[in-house]
């Protein structure tokens, strides 16, 4: 039995989907198509698609979008032709991408696009980032985003915005992952990922490019168990810089609510970095981040409360077995030393899982204040929202009885 289940992880599903596909979207006197071609890749001399959809047995196909044009309004869909994941140049297959791979490499893309002004690492898994860095150099900043969440790091997607050089793979090949994504790989680079056969090693040049798709939009379609399907452009986020971030203020039944003091450039840094990290993640969500590194993520959760708890849940959790694989390169859940996890537990409850100083990202509104404070509580400093909830006063009270500050950017970050 579990013999058949692995031979079908490592079976590829002959997909019927067909080599062209147009969509067209058609007015009383206009008619617009996009014009789409099915991805092939030859390994081993055979042309194969994607291994399968979600799931082993579900069949699937990637398509590329080779012409037309499509104006709504006043928004434009991204033009033909420029593409980054539709298009990948596998370097090495090993088994093949599947579905999985190649959104969490979108995912990755669409998070690192906005993070171009220094070396960065995402890594994500089922399409939410377990763990994003940016750092002065490369395998610095792959090092912080492993750590930040080493765990769910196993088996994930990783991509970086430089070149790798030999000291980066050297780092990446000491973990297990499925996917290397990056503009390129220097000399050496390929021998050393070469003893990872499995490893799916993925160049896409216009990664050096990919400040050109900030901004950019595209028709996003989710289909309905009825066939039906709905149609939504792409989200971009508007708050790219601090000048884009107001002070967090309201009135409530005449009387005006500010927060007292504006966020240091440090904080601004982390604030801007974690809100943009944030169009990449399952909403209901709130995140926290020191330093440009993310400390905690909470992904996916139905209340706001709760996915705060869950993120300074995950941001102790890790930081434990951090400090326990360093010291003794073994994971904490399998170490066996009562006393030396007694001391790793103390050093974290001190430290509140890194969270003292850093900054509380949350893709929407906080209804009450009670979000607010499980941050707060454990050292934030720094808090950006959307704003917009009935009772912003309350957690800008709660800020400023904290001295910590708050800053609104008037805009949901929801992803479905």
């Amino acid at each position: 039995m579990a013999e058949d289940l692995k031979k079908m992880y490592r079976t590829i599903v002959d997909d019927h989907f067909p080599p062209k596909m147009e969509i067209s979207f058609v007015d009383a006197d206009k008619r617009q198509t996009l014009f789409y071609e099915k991805v092939l890749w030859t390994i081993d001399e055979v042309q194969k698609g994607l291994r399968y959809g979600e799931n082993p047995g579900q069949e699937a196909a990637l398509y590329r979008l080779v012409n037309g044009n499509l104006i709504l309004g006043d928004t434009e869909t991204i033009q033909p032709g420029r593409f980054l994941v539709s298009d990948i140049e596998l370097l090495q297959s090993g088994k093949h991408p599947g579905k999985t791979n190649l959104t969490d490499a979108d995912n990755a893309l669409n998070i690192l696009r906005y993070l171009e002004n220094k070396p960065a690492a995402v890594i994500v898994k089922h399409n939410n980032p377990c763990g994003v860095a940016q750092s002065d150099g490369l395998t610095e900043a792959y090092r912080k985003a492993h750590m930040a969440d080493r765990v769910a790091a196993f088996g994930g997607c990783i991509a970086l915005n430089r070149a790798v050089d030999q000291e980066t793979a050297e780092e990446i090949s000491q973990q297990y992952a499925e996917v290397v994504v990056a503009p390129e790989f220097e000399d050496g680079v390929m021998d050393i990922f070469a003893k990872k056969k499995n490893l799916r090693i993925i160049r896409i040049n216009a990664i050096e490019r990919l400040q050109e798709f900030v901004g950019q939009r595209c028709v996003e379609f989710k289909s309905l168990i009825d066939g039906g399907v709905i149609a939504q452009w792409s989200f971009v986020p508007k708050t790219r810089s601090k000048d884009d971030l107001t002070l967090a203020a309201c009135e409530y039944q005449g009387q005006v609510h500010t927060i007292k003091r504006p966020p240091t450039d440090k904080e601004y840094d982390d604030l801007i970095f974690g809100w943009l990290v944030e169009a990449g993640i399952t909403s209901n969500s709130v995140i926290y981040v020191k330093d440009l590194v993310t400390v905690g993520i909470g992904t996916g959760e139905q209340d706001r409360v709760g996915v705060a708890e869950i993120a300074r849940d995950k941001a102790y959790r890790k930081r434990a077995d951090r400090y326990c694989y360093e010291t003794t390169g073994i994971a904490y859940n399998e170490f066996d030393d009562e006393n030396r996890k007694r001391e790793i537990d103390e050093r974290v409850a001190h430290e509140k899982g890194g969270l003292i100083g850093s900054a509380m990202v949350s893709d929407a509104f906080f209804p009450f204040r009670d979000g607010v404070d499980v941050g707060l509580r454990e050292g934030v400093t720094a808090v950006v929202q959307p704003g917009g909830s009935a009772n912003d006063y309350q957690s800008i009270e709660a800020c400023n009885e904290a001295d910590a500050t708050m800053v609104f950017t008037g805009q949901r970050s929801f992803k479905h």
